[in-house]
């Protein structure tokens, strides 16, 4: 299994490429704003020939560079129906202006194929087995990915903006709900085993079982409390 991964743009999302190995068919998770150069680097260095993009959800430091990386390499974005519209309405989704210097450098719009996630999906790209979950609470369409474990290799969890090391993605933004954030904790994290490695939409690398033992809010959905009024601090991206 290769995992290219690398922090792009001004709010540091982390961007993905995920294939079964060197000089193979990839795919790409969450190309954000400036991803694309670090995209090509990656492509260029590990001999890969993406086949698809996919988004863990809409906002604009997730998918800023879909248009030119789809549209490089002739390859659709998979992005859940709730949060297509962010694509082509990124200041609707925020609830606020973004600025004209950084709406300049962007090829605002839907690239030319784009697919619809729905949850339960099983997506079979590029030799992988990505499992689509719909996860609710930082956008409407939010969503996570999962890689099945294989002999030695641990599941691998693809959380975007619903988990990360030690907090959870924002819930104040347009769509955003903080029940409905502690909801898709208990449902889709909860039940992972401890040993599933976690790679978040921002900051570093972790693991469920660390952040069962460790993550206030997980621990507070696996306690039982739910609905709790504790917002998510530090807050990254948007």
């Amino acid at each position: 299994m290769l995992i290219a991964g690398f922090p792009a743009g001004a709010w540091g999302t982390n961007c993905y490429l995920v294939a079964p190995a060197a000089g193979e068919e990839c795919v790409i998770i969450d190309p954000g704003h400036q991803a694309a150069p670090g995209v090509e680097e990656a492509i260029a260095k590990h001999r890969l020939k993406p086949v698809a993009v996919v988004l863990t959800h809409g906002h604009l430091d997730h998918v800023a560079s879909v248009v030119p990386v789809c549209g490089a390499h002739d390859v659709p974005a998979w992005i859940h129906p709730a949060d297509r519209f962010m694509m082509s309405d990124p200041e609707k989704a925020l609830g606020r202006s973004i600025g004209l210097p950084l709406l300049g450098e962007l090829t605002v719009g839907e690239p030319d194929d784009v697919k619809e996630l729905a949850d339960g999906a099983e997506l079979k790209l590029a030799g992988l087995e990505l499992t689509v979950a719909h996860a609710p609470g930082h956008t409407k369409g939010s969503v996570t990915f999962r890689l099945p474990e294989q002999a030695d290799i641990p599941s691998v969890f693809f959380s975007g903006d619903l988990l990360f090391a030690g907090s959870i993605g924002r819930t104040d933004l347009p769509g955003g709900d903080h029940a409905e954030i502690l909801e898709s904790l208990a449902r889709v994290c909860l039940p992972l085993d401890d040993s599933t490695v976690v790679l978040s939409g921002h900051g570093p690398q972790t693991s469920i079982g660390r952040e069962r033992a460790t993550n206030p809010y997980l621990r507070e959905v696996a306690s039982g409390l739910g609905g709790g009024t504790q917002e998510p601090a530090p807050r990254r991206g948007m």
